[in-house]
């Protein structure tokens, strides 16, 4: 196994996410909040890592604590999703209510064909199960 693409994340207390390298080389994303501060970081975090983007990842970003997504947060998450390198990632969402999860869906549906390959969850060990399935299932 090649080595892991190195993570580029330092905790900062005034942002409401954090970041920690999977085993299979992917990448946990916990978030408790969804602020402007946040949108931003997590924006130049996620292009920085789709830089030279060359190999199947599975990502699951944890959403739990979040209550509300704003239309600039769902707008960014499309954007991103957009980008042809997220072809490589295969997404759990971890979501605990309705309206998050609603937002995450409509993320998913405005991405076109091409993006990460996403799935929504209310339950973690779900959202781990679908990302250890071998990645063309």
């Amino acid at each position: 196994m090649t080595d892991p693409k190195p993570l580029h994340f330092s905790p900062d207390p005034g942002v409401g996410f954090t970041a920690e390298r999977r085993a299979d080389g992917g990448m946990n994303l916990i978030f408790s909040d969804i602020t402007s501060d946040t949108l931003g970081h997590w924006q130049k975090f996620a292009e920085e890592h789709l830089l030279g983007s060359d190999r199947l990842v599975r990502n699951l970003y944890d959403l739990r604590k979040v209550d509300h997504l704003s239309e600039r947060a769902v707008q960014m998450a499309v954007a991103m999703n957009s980008d042809p390198s997220t072809r490589n990632i295969r997404l759990a969402v971890v979501v605990a209510g309705e309206e998050v999860k609603a937002a995450i869906q409509k993320v998913s549906d405005l991405t076109p064909a091409g993006g990460a390959r996403m799935g929504i969850f209310s339950d973690l060990d779900a959202a781990e199960e679908w990302l250890n399935r071998p990645m063309e299932s």
